[in-house]
């Protein structure tokens, strides 16, 4: 039996630093308190590329540095857009009291009872080492585009998930012989599992995942620990052998809004013949969405406030209003009354005014020619649109100023005020009374 710690999705970077940082600090002092034997890292353990100098970066390798004074460290190779190929050399390097492995490749790792890394040379052992304390399949992420090279575009999507499947079947005679022998055995990947919940509770049930519970459970590992995907969740069975477990760590904060479920890491016991494991939380930060489907209501936002203190908490507010009314919210009014959040985010949605065109009615010379085709476009009535066009042809524009100021009536007939059974004679069926 060995006890694992699991973290994965760290993202550190610029923005993320102060919620990484807080939650994997506190995570490797649980796990430290928790006798875990080794740590897992499993992708994604900063947000994008940094530099060596970048606060970040160092933070992150002073944490990684610290957790191994205390154990073994696994680190496996991530998306690529968060950690661009050859990110993890440096951790290489850290001289720390135990070593850390980093896995850019598919392979098997050994953690010796020595508490040292054993890798294979190939993509799998041959045979197991006598001196094997747990054995480690890596299979970092999966470049797509060197799939997509090799198979085309078309293909690309499927192949990944077959050579996937086909390759996870590879590792299972190793893992019987470690079974027999009383070893633990432990799969370490980054993807997305078909029919997984993401972190925004939206299944995940596309054709181009990287895994399906069956080809992962085929590999016949006890343990499978996962990163890619931000919420924790897991999926078992019974083999006859034992008990295998597949899970997702989840991130280990809170990095986005509308994130849903507790953030943390996992404590897994695996045994030869069994895997069992323990989420624990860390101190992520708490987010709140306020939406509105029409202009923000400043009462309602104020009673939003008053039910429950916005100290320390990510505020989200979110609108839709018309393209017209788009100048009528109040941005800073909200700020301020939000002014307890530690950070408060404004989406609007604005919706266009859309408005019927007429074809072709830009080629006509005649302005008498394009009323009607608008009229006809619109459902308008024509007779009245042209008697009003034909007033204010006819009358100079100081003549209708005047006639405006002078007689109401005539007001009304230079601009068109048609008397009631004439101007419901002028609108569309719909728009009658």
């Amino acid at each position: 039996m060995i006890r694992i710690a699991h973290f994965s999705d760290l993202h550190y970077g610029h923005k993320t630093l102060a919620e990484a940082d807080r939650c994997f600090g506190a995570a490797i002092d649980q796990a430290i308190e928790a006798g875990v034997q080794a740590a897992v890292l499993s992708g994604d353990a900063t947000d994008h590329a940094l530099e060596l100098h970048a606060p970040a970066a160092l933070r992150l390798i002073e944490q990684v540095k610290r957790l191994a004074e205390y154990c073994p460290v696994l680190m496996l190779q991530g998306t690529f857009s968060h950690e661009p190929p050859g990110a993890l050399s440096a951790f290489r390097l850290l001289g720390a009291r135990h070593p850390i492995h980093v896995a850019d490749r598919i392979e098997q790792v050994v953690l010796s009872q020595q508490g040292q890394w054993l890798p294979s040379d190939a993509w799998r052992f041959d045979k197991l080492s006598e001196a094997a304390l747990a054995l480690f399949t890596c299979v970092p992420t999966v470049n797509k585009a060197v799939v997509a090279a090799t198979v085309g575009a078309t293909h690309a999507a499927t192949s990944v998930a077959a050579h996937m499947a086909a390759l996870l079947a590879g590792f299972a005679p190793i893992h019987r012989e470690a079974r027999t022998r009383g070893v633990p055995t432990v799969g370490v990947s980054h993807g997305t599992v078909f029919g997984c919940i993401s972190e925004h509770d939206v299944p995940m049930a596309g054709f181009d995942h990287e895994f399906t519970t069956g080809a992962l459970f085929a590999a016949e590992a006890r343990a499978f620990m996962l990163g890619h995907i931000h919420k924790h969740q897991a999926w078992t069975l019974e083999d006859g052998e034992g008990v295998q477990c597949v899970a997702y760590a989840g991130s280990i904060g809170r990095f986005h809004h509308g994130e849903q479920g507790d953030k943390g890491f996992l404590v897994w016991d695996v045994g030869a013949d069994m895997a069992s494991l323990q989420l624990h939380t860390t101190p992520a930060r708490r987010t709140m969405d306020i939406v509105f489907e029409g202009r923000p209501d400043l009462a309602a936002l104020k009673d939003v406030i008053a039910q429950q203190s916005l100290a320390g908490t990510n505020v989200r507010v979110r609108w839709t209003v018309a393209e017209e009314d788009k100048q009528a919210v109040d941005r800073a009014a909200i700020l301020a009354l939000l002014g307890e959040a530690a950070e408060v985010m404004l989406e609007g949605r604005i919706v266009p005014v859309v408005r019927a065109r007429a074809a072709g009615i830009s080629q006509l010379t005649s302005l008498v020619d394009k009323v009607r085709v608008w009229a006809q476009t619109t459902e308008c009535s024509l007779e009245p649109l042209l008697g009003c066009l034909d007033r204010l042809i006819s009358a100079s524009p100081e003549e209708v100023a005047e006639a405006i100021l002078q007689d109401s009536n005539a007001s009304s007939a230079l601009v068109c005020e048609p008397d009631p059974d004439e101007r419901d004679a002028a609108l569309p069926a719909h728009a009658r009374a």
